[in-house]
């Protein structure tokens, strides 16, 4: 099983040391990020550095040592997965349609995300932050 990352979870891993990034680091599953969110982290950056207060050196470094944690999928290999994505979430958010692509191409896989108008679909498990400590500590106790 793989855990595939919504931009806004690893936003919140970024800005604040908190229990976000303490799952992220410590994920008993493989982690998958989008490519793709790159150029969003990228494009959104100025108004990032300003909530964090972090300096852009501390930012990069932080975004590098999460990146660590995880597999980044190019947008090349999700290709094939781009139009079963864009039916699942047709009429949710089609911006989403990059996280459940990841998810499709990398079974068995879970979204971690706290969009719960993700959850209004029945193709891909979504999990918020609260499931996913419940499912890591299942996990956990398993070995």
């Amino acid at each position: 099983m793989r855990l595939v990352i919504d931009t806004n979870i690893f936003i919140s891993a970024l800005l604040r040391d908190s229990k976000v990034r303490e799952l992220i680091v410590n994920s008993p599953l493989p982690l998958i990020f989008p490519e793709a969110v790159l150029y969003e982290l990228r494009k959104h950056e100025g108004e990032l550095l300003e909530k964090s207060g972090l300096a852009k050196e501390d930012y990069e470094k932080i975004i590098s040592a999460l990146l660590t944690y995880a597999e980044i999928v190019p947008t090349e290999a999700l290709k094939a997965y781009r139009e079963e994505a864009l039916r699942i979430v047709e009429r949710i958010d089609i911006d989403d349609a990059i996280f459940f692509a990841a998810a499709l191409a990398n079974p068995p896989a879970i979204i971690w995300s706290e969009d719960k108008k993700l959850k209004k679909q029945d193709k891909v498990i979504v999990l918020n932050t609260a499931e996913i400590i419940q499912l890591f500590g299942r996990l956990d106790a398993k070995t």
